[in-house]
């Protein structure tokens, strides 16, 4: 990590401090480069001299050292020398850089260091090797007193930045974050442009891809299997293949109802970093399977200190309360029939209210009256919803069961919200089961409630929308029993279908500028929130469309 530290500062500290790493197209080349490398460490093979003396030959390959005393832990790509004087190499896949030392400051000092572990052991180095794969090239760096003192200087920063528990500060305009793996969990700009509030600086660069490549899997075929072939996931019926999915190319993995996975499918997920999620036939949110837990502890320590701190959850409670009715407003002014001059007013009203609200109690009282106001708009904003369609009337929110289609399918959207979540919240280090608004209850997603809130009526109630107005869902998708109604296996997979659009559509960003994905978007507050909680900016950026 010495050699991301000097390169970046801020970079060394996410990565080792924090635990936060992402590929690249760099990292996944770098990696395939060093395939060769990075083979297990040789015994020195002996070679007679022609002198009375034998002489070892070295030439070991990934060779592990470490250091008490300095601090340093090292795996050196190849160790070449003859009896006691060794010469460290390492391997960048990149071109040699016409720079006087040869190579740039990160790679002269990660190859110091490890010159300096070598004499430790006892070793005669006074030079070491960087071999730039791209160009072929060997280039001999000297270690002279500048470099070592250089090197030792770094070494002494990056163990202060560790101790002082403080996360380094972006990069300002840096062209090193262009190509960084890391910038859509580090937000350079993001947090430069809320920690200064806007003042004077420029809207944050788009330094990372506006959707993903990866995408959601989700699997609800009554008693279907899922099983790995190779790379690739099959989803089998009996011995019928009902379709497959490459690993590369799956966020997520989602059963519903009775469907079964193999271990070695679980295994891989795990080792891959996809989370498996859990849901019954009807979409009720269960749980979900991940890999070893986010590294990032001091980000949960701070979480945790601020749920303790009532009025800290009041003032996010406020954010995410104040971001969802003023979202509910919005929707309703696009898209219903009729001009609603009196209910808009009073939502206004509703969320200069919950910026005042003294408690969380009282909070949750405006967030009610503004809830039953909106929905008792929403008919207004489906198309069908006349004398014509009975089956699509909506007289307000009912759920546990819902008994209309248009709960079921607001249900079954708030249900695939909290799933989305909780996902989400766990991948960046924070437990969704501690919330600020939504206290803490045995098995509830608290945090994942928290920060759906916002994106309720833009994702979910908008997906429920456009279904019915589009024809996308019909009154033969669902099933009535005992007063209770649920979605047809087909019904159900059409929603998902719309949902997922909706999920993957571009927004401009209302705070930032640039365009990017709702999935994306769902990650980039996530990690806000984060760094807001550990003090980096001073406040949660809610997310309130335009």
């Amino acid at each position: 990590m010495l050699n991301e530290f000097t390169y970046c500062p801020r970079l060394g500290y996410l990565e080792w401090v924090q635990g936060e790493f992402a590929d690249s197209a760099d990292t996944v080349e770098g990696r395939y480069r060093h395939r060769r490398v990075d083979q297990s460490a040789k015994r020195p093979a002996k070679k007679e001299s022609e002198g009375e003396e034998e002489k070892v030959v070295l030439h070991a390959r990934s060779v592990s050292l470490s250091s008490e005393r300095m601090g340093l832990t090292a795996k050196i790509d190849l160790v070449e020398g003859e009896g006691a004087r060794v010469t460290p190499v390492d391997y960048k896949k990149s071109k040699r850089p016409h720079v006087a030392r040869g190579a740039w400051e990160p790679e002269l000092v990660q190859l110091c260091a490890q010159g300096l572990l070598l004499r430790e052991q006892g070793y005669e180095c006074a030079e070491g090797v960087i071999y730039f794969v791209g160009s072929r090239e060997r280039v001999t760096i000297a270690f002279d007193d500048e470099l070592i003192a250089l090197t030792l200087e770094r070494i002494a920063q990056m163990r202060r930045a560790v101790v002082s528990g403080e996360i380094p500060p972006p990069l300002e305009e840096s062209p090193k974050c262009v190509r960084c793996s890391l910038v859509g969990i580090c937000l350079p700009d993001e947090v430069r442009f809320l920690r200064a509030n806007a003042a004077g600086l420029p809207e944050p660069r788009p330094l990372f891809p506006a959707s993903d490549d990866t995408l959601p899997l989700h699997v609800q075929h009554p008693g279907a299997k899922v099983a790995k072939r190779g790379e690739v996931l099959a989803i089998l019926d009996g011995d019928a293949l009902l379709t497959e999915a490459r690993l590369g190319e799956i966020s997520q993995v989602a059963l519903f109802g009775g469907v079964h996975i193999s271990t070695p499918v679980v295994q891989e997920l795990c080792r891959r970093g996809i989370p498996l999620t859990y849901l019954s036939s009807g979409g009720w949110f269960y749980g979900f399977t991940h890999g070893m837990n986010h590294k990032n502890i001091d980000l949960r320590r701070h979480q945790f200190r601020a749920a303790e701190d009532r009025s800290r959850c009041l003032l996010l409670a406020r954010r995410f309360v104040q971001a969802k009715i003023a979202n509910c407003r919005t929707l309703l002014r696009r898209n219903h029939e009729l001009p609603l001059d009196q209910p808009l007013q009073q939502m206004k009203w509703d969320i200069e209210q919950a910026g005042k609200a003294d408690s969380l109690e009282q909070l949750l009282g405006v967030e009610g009256m503004s809830a039953r106001r909106y929905f008792e708009c929403f008919d207004g904003m489906l198309k069908l919803a006349d004398p014509l369609f009975p089956e699509f009337d909506f007289n307000g929110r009912n759920r546990r069961p819902p008994r209309d289609p248009i709960n079921a399918l607001l249900s079954l959207a708030y249900a695939m919200l909290a799933r989305e979540w909780a996902v989400v919240l766990q991948t960046v280090g924070l437990d969704p089961y501690l919330g600020f608004y939504h206290q803490p209850r045995y098995g509830r997603p608290a945090l994942a409630l928290d920060l759906m809130e916002e994106f309720r009526p833009i994702i979910g109630d908008s997906a429920v929308i456009t279904a019915i107005n589009n024809g996308e869902i019909t009154a033969n998708d669902f099933i009535k029993q005992m007063g209770a109604v649920s979605l047809t296996a087909e019904g159900r997979s059409r929603f998902i279908q719309t949902y997922e659009r909706r999920m993957s559509s571009e927004i401009t960003h209302p705070v930032f500028g640039y365009r990017i994905s709702y999935r994306r978007v769902f990650e980039v507050q996530a990690r806000l929130l984060g760094r807001h909680l550990m003090g980096e900016i001073p406040d949660y950026p809610a997310f309130v469309t335009r």
